[in-house]
């Protein structure tokens, strides 16, 4: 009998006898959007277990990105990675801005501070890293480079939902962050964003843009769009909360166990944490030197899923690689070697609080195993 197919990754869901009594309010309400009480009380409690100043829900993370934009004015061109998910640079598109790209580092793969000066133009007006994995990027050199040429910056947080910098949250840097609460992150709304920003003014604008630009039922003082979250979301969010540091422990035993088999493997390279910083985990990508393996990384991955183990290639292809953007000067074959090359290498293996260590141990085997 063939064995229950494994993911990259598995949402985690509080339980249900929990959630219904959310529900039965929800319904007795009959206020299901429109920033009710569970939308006030999980701003609330993510400021507080986040340590930031100011959130504002979304529906989604897109949507955060989107509105993130519009807030700050941003325009002409604006640099970020092309290692991320697409949604990083469609955000820029749907704002009619130009993304460019610049190269990543090899140990972090976020935005390399050292190429974004080389990137700016006099149309430049933004940066838009990206904490890949968690991994938080080079905040200080990013900070110091947008303040020499008066450049906005809006961290793409998708993954690091309570990642701290020697105790701080890394959504506390640059002028606005993002986050996603999606189904696969480690802290999930179902679907469900936020924006992280620093006074009571930004948020109150933020929150109109998310809400048509409405301030009250006759005035209307911005093209907003309609990117709320529901009262339905903020419940699962407030749930959620209450598991989130028990998930984000479990998840650091299973990347324990993994870099415990796979460090030493000729050919594999995990990522191991750096100092001063509190993970949560959210991925656990390996990089497959063919060379050395003995096999390449699609070999691998079409194997894995020979034995029901989805992984997943984030980031392949690059965003620079996709149709839509391939055609910008920046998007040229060559430009961005070191991302290039983490596109063709990487590997995400699954990782989710309730993966047992039977499993870890089965998928190690068979990457073992499939050595050369």
């Amino acid at each position: 009998m063939k064995k229950n197919p494994i993911y990259v990754t598995k949402p985690y869901l509080p339980p249900l006898e929990e959630f219904i009594p959310f529900l039965e309010d929800i319904w007795n309400s009959h206020i299901l959007t429109n920033c009710g009480h569970f939308h006030k009380e999980l701003e609330n409690k993510l400021c507080d277990f986040l340590g930031v100043k100011y959130i504002s829900l979304f529906s989604n993370g897109t949507l955060a990105l989107i509105t993130a934009i519009q807030a700050l004015k941003m325009s002409g061109e604006v640099i970020t990675t092309p290692f991320s998910f697409v949604a990083t640079v469609h955000a820029l598109w749907w704002n009619g801005i130009t993304p460019v790209f610049a190269d990543i580092e090899p140990v972090t793969f976020n935005l390399d501070p050292n190429k974004i000066e080389a990137a700016i133009t006099p149309g430049t007006t933004a940066i838009l890293p990206v904490h890949v994995y968690g991994n938080p990027c080079n905040t200080e050199k990013i900070q110091e480079i947008a303040e020499r040429y008066g450049l906005k910056v809006i961290y793409d947080a998708a993954h690091a939902f309570n990642v701290k910098v020697n105790g701080t949250s890394i959504t506390n840097f640059g002028d606005l962050s993002v986050l996603s609460f999606h189904a696969t992150k480690v802290f999930n709304t179902f679907e469900g964003g936020a924006i992280i920003c620093h006074d009571e003014k930004t948020k109150q604008h933020i929150d109109q843009l998310k809400n048509f630009g409405i301030t009250d039922e006759v005035t209307v003082v911005a093209p907003g769009i309609n990117a709320k979250m529901n009262e339905f979301q903020a419940a699962i969010g407030i749930l959620q909360l209450k598991y989130i540091e028990e998930a984000i422990y479990k998840r650091k035993a299973i990347a324990v166990s993994y870099r415990e088999i796979l460090n030493e493997v000729p050919g594999i390279t995990v990522l191991n944490d750096l100092p001063g910083i509190d993970y949560n985990y959210a991925y656990f990508p390996v990089f497959i030197d063919s060379t050395k393996y003995g096999r390449s990384r699609d070999e691998l991955y079409e194997n894995l899923r020979n034995h029901n183990i989805f992984c997943r290639r984030y980031f392949y292809p690059l965003i620079s690689q996709v149709p839509t953007y391939r055609n910008l000067d920046s998007a040229h074959e060559g430009r961005v070697p070191v991302a290039e090359k983490a596109a063709k290498e990487v590997l995400c293996l699954p990782i989710y609080p309730d993966l047992g260590m039977k499993v870890i141990q089965r998928i190690c085997k068979i990457i073992l195993s499939f050595r050369k």
